[in-house]
């Protein structure tokens, strides 16, 4: 079964569950996928619905923190109860030291000395993630980056 059916099978059962939040989480994710898919025109594949599903979490991440900030704890607390749902169907976040071996991999590669080959490190290095299928934080692997060339 591939993702865009696991999300219509789980929107379904919240609908008869009658669990309000994860079914208001899978409607808005499921269209979002359907707009990137009318964008594309065309169907997206798992790894293009887990880019959508990702970005809704930064979303959700920045929106939190601007609910935090504004003195607003109900609707930050609902935008991080809708991350924990969109978050199920993502890989889990790789580690803080495979982020700095892939870091120190891509570095190796590409042959970088200085922080202005920052762009070169980052593109190899979320290149490897994405080809092993695994997620990580863009801002980790930056972090990591700066660190090593510092």
């Amino acid at each position: 079964m591939n993702l865009a059916e696991r999300l219509r099978q789980d929107m379904v059962a919240a609908l008869k569950g009658k669990q309000e939040l994860r079914l208001s989480t899978l409607r808005m994710a499921l269209a979002a996928v359907k707009y990137k898919e009318v964008e594309r025109r065309g169907p997206l594949d798992d790894p293009g619905i887990m880019q959508v599903l990702a970005t809704l979490i930064k979303q959700r991440e920045d929106s939190a923190e601007q609910f935090t900030a504004g003195g607003r704890p109900e609707l930050a607390a609902k935008e991080r109860g809708e991350i924990a749902i969109l978050d199920e169907y993502l890989p889990q976040l790789v580690s803080d030291a495979d982020i700095e071996a892939a870091v120190r991999q891509a570095i190796a590669a590409t042959g970088a000395k200085t922080a202005k080959d920052m762009g070169a490190v980052m593109k190899a290095a979320m290149a490897h993630f994405a080809a092993a299928g695994q997620r990580a934080d863009g801002k980790a692997v930056n972090a990591a980056v700066r660190r090593l060339l510092g």
